[in-house]
This record gives C-alpha cells, structure tokens and sequence, in this order.
C-alpha cells in the first residue's frame, strides 16, 4: 500500500519546465566576496541541482535557452522564448514554466512575455542580486520562491509574474529600482501583488489590464521586430537625436520626456517633424512613477504625438514595437496604451 501511495503522489506532482536565459542567478565570481562575476556561467543543470526543494513540489525539466546577461538581451532571444513558453504551454503534459533571467532586463522580458504567450497557465520569471558564488547568494530561494508560485493554484490566470526576494510581482508594473539590492524590484504604481514566504505563497491582488489570452499579439510567424528607440529628455536638448535615430530608420521614439512627459522645445519640434516623416512618437516620463496623460502642456493633436499612461519608457517601448507589427495607425497605437 505504502508503494501505491507513493506512486500516486509522484503522479500528483505538477509539470514544470525551466527555461534558463543566463543572468546573474547563473553567474559565477572568484571568490565569495567579489562583486565581480560572469553573469550565465553555470548551466541549467548545475542551476537546478542546487536548488534539490523543488523536485519535492514538481517534476522538473530543465532547458536552456540563452547563457547572457540580461543586458545582451535582444528580439531574437524574446521572440525564442516566447514561441517556447507557448509551446510547451500548448502541451497539456506542461503545467507551467519558470524563467531564470538576469535583472537588468527581466521587466521587459516579463511585459514582452505577458503580451505574447497564449496560455493562462502560470509563467514566472526569476533572477538574483548576487551571483550563486557569493557570500549569501539570493538565487536558490528565489528559485525555490518561483517554483513555489508557479505550482500554487491561485497563479493561473494573472499573466506572467516575477518573483524575487520574497514578493510577486505582475509583469506590467514591475520595474528595477536599485543596481545592486536585493529588494531592487518593486511595482511603483501599484505595488506588488502578492508574497511568497519560503514557498508559501500568499496573492493581494490581480492584474486589471490585458494580457496573455485577451491580448492581440502573435508573434508565432514573426523573425524579428520593429526598430523602436528610446530618448532621454533634459533642459537644453537639441533636435540631433532625434533627426540622427530617424535617419537609422526608426519606426518608433519613445521620448522619456520631464514631469508630463514634457521635452525640451527644440526637441519637440524635431520629435513632430519625425511624425510627418512617418515615426510614431510616443511620450513618457523619466520620473519613475505617475501617468503620462494626454492634454497636458503637450499638445499631443498638433505635434501627433500618443501618451504611453503609466508604462515606464522601457515597457512603452515594447507595447509600441508590437503594436507596430499591427498597424502605423496613432488612433489605433493609442488606444492600446489604454487597455494594455
């Protein structure tokens, strides 16, 4: 009886895949005290038998995708990733996938795979400060943390997640805040959406906009992206910026603009010459926080101009690279900051 019982609670274990990208969770330094190390130096199978908790609460695969750092992240590794969650997603042997992923970049891995993947099962990405070589390495919990998550029945349904130090986070609001803390992520427009104490896990609230299986992108039959660049507003900017990035052949500025999203005036009447040459210019703000509302000091009818709401620059660059695979329409672009 005891090896029936047994037998039966292996099958009751959920079907995780892991995919690995690189990052610092992976990264490996000379000694336990140097802040210097090689982000994505240690494989996928060496990552998961570090961390011997999670094959109690999942039977585990592991995969690797990329071994970077978050910082080389590009469209070709987004657009692998995201065809590979949906994959195995599609596959009702699979119950949910966790992704190791350097910090730099996991806010827009995690928008870009919220917008992208088809599927309402749990997706959780995970990373670490400090390096799995170093004096009190943060990765193996955070691993265990995501594994913890992404097996509990309450993540289903809520888009793509990150999971670090302690805290859930939903991929829209997310964002780095710190270089070098371990509380470096946090969601400052509404805060985290739930917690995960040593594999328990606990939800506050869930994500309102779109996502997932009520999004509008494919990107199943797409090879790469539209070319979208971000530019820092300052006092005293000038136009070359602008004219140098739609001269490369820019489809898309998104302006870290001041307060509202307000630029510099030079800049703005370069940021409107690039919309007659076709560019759609979208504003944002670089205070951290806050909306970038229509009807401020911009007037966003005359210069064509669309306002990204409460996306950071970096993930207003990602919705508007995907909105562009759709449509060059403003009214169009426009209404999608307003819903996703």
């Amino acid at each position: 009886m005891a090896c029936v019982a047994g037998a039966s609670l292996l099958m009751a274990k959920p079907n995780i895949t892991i995919l690995a990208t690189g990052g610092t969770i992976a990264g490996s330094g000379a000694t336990a005290v140097s802040s210097s190390y090689t982000a994505g130096a240690v494989t996928v199978d060496k990552l998961l038998a570090a961390v011997p908790s999670i094959n109690e609460m999942a039977l585990i695969k592991g995969e690797q995708i990329s071994s970077i750092g978050s910082q080389e992240m590009n469209n070709h590794v987004w657009l692998k990733l995201s065809k590979r969650v949906n994959a195995l997603l599609a596959d009702p042997k699979v119950d949910g996938v966790v992704i190791t992923h350097g910090t730099d970049t996991m806010e827009e891995t995690a928008y870009f795979l919220t917008l992208t993947v088809k599927s309402d099962k749990p997706v959780v990405l995970v990373g670490a400060m400090r390096s799995g070589t170093s004096m009190s390495a943060d990765g193996p919990l955070n691993l265990h943390n995501a594994v913890s998550v992404v097996t509990h029945k309450e993540s289903k349904g809520k888009g793509v997640l990150v999971v670090m130090n302690d805290e859930i986070h939903s991929a829209r609001e997310v964002t780095k805040s710190n270089t070098s803390s371990v509380n470096t992520f946090t969601s400052p427009n509404a805060g985290k959406i739930g917690t995960v104490y040593y594999g328990n896990v606990e939800f506050f609230m869930q994500p309102l906009r779109k996502h997932t299986l009520s999004s509008e992108f494919d990107v199943s039959g797409l090879e790469d992206l539209p070319r979208v660049d971000i530019l820092f507003g300052h006092p005293h900017g000038t136009k070359d910026l602008v004219e140098a990035v739609v001269k490369a052949g820019t489809k898309g500025i998104v302006y870290a603009g001041m307060g509202n999203g307000n630029p510099f005036p030079s800049t703005q009447d370069a940021l409107g010459d690039a919309v007659k040459k076709g560019v759609i210019v979208a504003r944002s703000s670089r205070t951290g926080s806050g909306s970038t509302v229509q009807e401020g000091e911009v007037d966003d009818a005359k210069y064509g101009f669309i306002a990204t709401t409460s996306l950071s620059p970096q993930k207003a660059r990602v919705l508007l690279m995907l909105g562009l695979t759709k449509t060059t329409d403003k009214e169009a672009l426009q209404n999608l900051f307003l819903t996703y």
